[in-house]
């Protein structure tokens, strides 16, 4: 008779309940972000086409040619003026129309201080979005014997060199230091170049590693055997 410590005893098979209750999760782990992705672009969809479509003439509008309302039409009229201001922006006019409105911007108190915040960060994001970090890097912060991953941006220049009374022999370089899991915020610091460690993974390996709170390593690399010599064995 074999008790239940019996080792040799088979492992007592799941119920039915339990692989229903089983192959019930596996299905929301596979349909969830399906199903979430489709309802959010669904959603903005419709969102843009709220704001969008009330403002377009209603000659233009393909519903009253096909007889249904096609979800996402706005965002196509969204793409469509966004390009075409752009594109009369970087004119000549444009730029002395654009000149013109914020020379009258200027003259609103209320105005001119909300328009100036909203221009400056679509700048950041947006118009400044070709740019990129060089690399990444690893610094010792916030003190010495702590290392944190950043990201290397430019090098310092005009008013920070001098400032900062740092010697010209050495560059001073500016980090990103970003935070974790959220990197878009983070901390601007300034190191020698001595300082600052270069790191081989790329900035996408590194910014998941600082999103995943170091659980999500890049493949290591294989190292680089030089011609007439083999790589030693591993212990």
């Amino acid at each position: 008779m074999n008790t239940p410590f019996d080792p040799d005893m088979p492992p007592r098979r799941p119920g039915l309940f339990a692989r229903l209750r089983s192959s019930f999760l596996t299905g929301i782990v596979v349909i969830a972000p399906v199903g979430l992705t489709i309802w959010f672009l669904w959603s903005f969809a419709g969102w843009v086409d709220s704001f969008v479509l009330p403002l377009v003439p209603e000659r233009f509008q393909p519903e009253q040619y096909i007889g249904i309302n096609l979800r996402g039409v706005g965002i196509f009229f969204f793409l469509f003026f966004t390009i075409l201001v752009g594109w009369i922006a970087k004119g000549l006019m444009g730029r002395s129309l654009i000149r013109f409105a914020e020379s009258l911007v200027e003259r609103m108190p209320v105005v001119r201080s909300i328009y100036s915040g909203v221009k400056q960060i679509a700048e950041t994001v947006f118009a400044q979005s070709e740019r990129s970090f060089e690399k990444a890097c690893m610094v010792e912060y916030p003190r010495k014997g702590i290392w944190a991953v950043g990201f290397v941006s430019t090098e310092a220049k005009g008013e920070i060199v001098s400032r900062a009374g740092h010697p010209e022999d050495d560059d001073l370089l500016s980090v990103f230091v970003p935070t974790t899991p959220n990197p878009t915020s983070g901390f601007l610091l300034y190191f020698p170049r001595r300082d600052v460690i270069e790191l081989d993974m790329t900035v996408e390996d590194a910014a998941k590693l600082v999103i995943s709170a170091g659980l999500v390593y890049p493949n290591p690399k294989k190292p680089v055997q030089t011609p007439g010599k083999k790589s030693k064995p591993e212990a």
